[in-house]
């Protein structure tokens, strides 16, 4: 008898349960296969006693499929090559996390989890000769050789019922409102999210943008009997100076944020408008998964337990015309899917007269 365990890493998004739930599911009713959920990523096989609890068919519920988050926990800190310890000092626990892959007994596991995850997981499956199979989550969808991942497609959902919301109150106030949206170093939601939500103004990293033309679309809506204009704009777009916009939180630590107040008081000043901004934040990541995020999920769990039955190791799952695929995660993780500025949305939008701030405008 075989035995998996399967764990979430990094940041949390909507469908990682349906994943666990999909993996269980094929793993024992097809294999008849031992599966053990490792608690809060990485994280537990450095525990002692290892950190992993056994998942059989009762675990997985119809509520499972719909529950956001991860019933196993999940961790984008504490890089087990470089663990932060209680002294201030840097570790390399690795062979702890190696040690409890094989406490357990596993003959192969499953990450779940984005880029910089799955070059950890990777690293460490190559130190300690772990067989591995990576599925690729992040709301961001930045995964190259995927054309989506789990828990975009549930992030943009939410983005576009945002700006559902916030449409009537612009309307009934005349005012300009900004959406601010997750996205990392991407703009894949705000992109997605302002063509599905009839945002006016889309501000991605990708696009290099000049406020005056935000201000010069805002001024001719005015002029053509519009009362109220929308801005999605991706949390990763900087200032005009090319300098991000960031908050430190009390670690000390510097993160994105304060782009949409940024842009509120400059829209203001040149426009005359009456600006106000939401910062969506981590509402993108909660909540249930839509269904094309559980329907990926299913897709992906049960793909990656079949590929250890083959005995296959070293691939991660994926996503491309209409079919399943797989790749070496070296490959994935090495590429980088940031948004075509050529591409099919973005002509998309420009055709629909959303404005870039850019000079196709």
């Amino acid at each position: 008898m075989k035995k998996i365990g399967i764990l979430t890493s990094g940041g949390d998004c909507a469908g990682l349960n349906a994943i666990i739930r999909a993996v269980t599911l094929r793993a024992i009713q097809k294999y008849g296969w031992e599966v053990y959920g490792i608690h809060q990523g990485g994280h537990g096989l450095m525990k002692r006693p290892v950190g992993a609890v056994k998942l059989d068919l009762s675990f997985c519920t119809g509520n499972l499929l719909r529950q956001g988050g991860t019933v196993l926990g999940t961790t984008n800190k504490g890089d087990p090559f470089a663990y932060p310890m209680e002294d201030g000092t840097l570790k390399d626990r690795s062979e702890e996390l190696i040690e409890g892959y094989n406490i357990i007994k596993l003959d192969a596991m499953i990450g779940i989890g984005g880029d910089g995850s799955q070059a950890i997981l990777r690293k460490l499956a190559q130190q300690g000769g772990l067989n591995l199979v990576t599925i690729p989550k992040t709301i961001d969808d930045d995964l190259s050789h995927t054309e989506h991942s789990v828990g975009f497609m549930t992030a943009v959902d939410v983005a576009t019922e945002a700006l559902d919301r916030l449409q009537p109150t612009a309307a009934s106030h005349d005012r300009v409102m900004i959406l601010e949206v997750m996205g990392r170093d991407a703009g894949h939601i705000a992109l997605s999210a302002g063509i599905a939500g009839g945002a006016d103004v889309i501000l991605i990293p990708e696009i290099p943008y000049q406020i005056e033309k935000v201000a010069h679309k805002i001024k001719s809506l005015q002029e053509n009997g519009h009362n109220f204009a929308l801005v999605v704009v991706s949390e990763a777009v900087g200032k005009e100076s090319g300098e991000k916009a960031k908050i430190m939180d009390l670690s000390g630590k510097a993160r994105y944020g304060g782009i949409s107040h940024y842009l509120a008081d400059c829209i203001t000043e040149l426009t005359g408008a009456e600006t106000r901004f939401t910062v969506l934040g981590h509402v993108q990541r909660g909540g249930q998964p839509i269904f094309q995020d559980r329907v990926l999920a299913a897709v992906f769990g049960v793909h990656a337990v079949d590929l250890i039955a083959e005995g296959k190791f070293d691939r991660m799952v994926g996503w491309k015309n209409r079919q399943v695929v797989d790749v070496p995660i070296l490959q994935a993780i090495e590429g980088y899917q940031a948004v075509d500025v050529k591409g099919t949305l973005v002509k998309t939008a420009r055709g629909l007269g959303i404005c870039f701030g850019d000079d196709d405008f």
